[in-house]
């Protein structure tokens, strides 16, 4: 399920800023990036670039990324963030991911015609310098069917009490971006 990204304070802030973000995305290189790990949901070309980490400061990676690292540093209660980059003509396969009573913001920052994403029985496109709230532990897969990588800013962070309405039978507990980004940390 998507969210109304207008219910969450930081969004403003991650919205107009968001060129500086994409300036900093800009001078990473493709070997700053690691791939996603579990291949069964795409076999090749997603990959990222992790910031945090279940609250951990991957203190290489934010000092590529200065800019970005004290924006995300205003968002209240983040578990994870970094960038998450998709190769043209990627489909990541429907997944139901893990929750721990986060939600998802992602912030478009390069995003070609054909990108879309769906969470439950919504789908939508990204769009350049706006964000896309949605709760990880519902279904969704994602497409870039441009010519080009899409770049989003990923940050987890805790809903606020009692925004998550989504049953808990329904929600996959844990988190599979632990061992992604303990990796990047070493």
């Amino acid at each position: 399920m998507f969210y109304d990204p207008t219910q969450f304070d930081f969004v403003s802030s991650l919205e107009s800023n968001w060129q500086i973000l994409k300036q900093e995305l800009k001078q990473l290189r493709q070997g700053d990036y690691i791939p996603w790990p579990e291949k069964y949901l795409d076999r090749k070309g997603w990959d990222t670039f992790g910031l945090y980490a279940f609250g951990i400061k991957i203190a290489k990676n934010c000092d590529l990324c200065p800019e970005t690292t004290k924006l995300i540093e205003t968002i209240p209660d983040v578990a994870t963030a970094g960038f998450s980059s998709l190769a043209a003509g990627t489909h990541i396969a429907p997944q139901t991911g893990y929750s721990d009573g986060l939600l998802r913001c992602h912030l478009g920052l390069m995003v070609p015609d054909g990108c879309h994403f769906r969470v439950g029985d919504t789908t939508k496109a990204w769009q350049e310098g706006k964000c896309l709230i949605f709760d990880n532990a519902t279904e969704h897969e994602a497409w870039n069917n441009g010519n080009t990588t899409r770049v989003v800013l990923l940050v987890d962070f805790k809903a606020p009490e009692g925004i998550l309405n989504v049953p808990q039978p329904e929600r996959r507990q844990g988190s599979p971006l632990l061992n992604l980004l303990k990796k990047q940390k070493q």
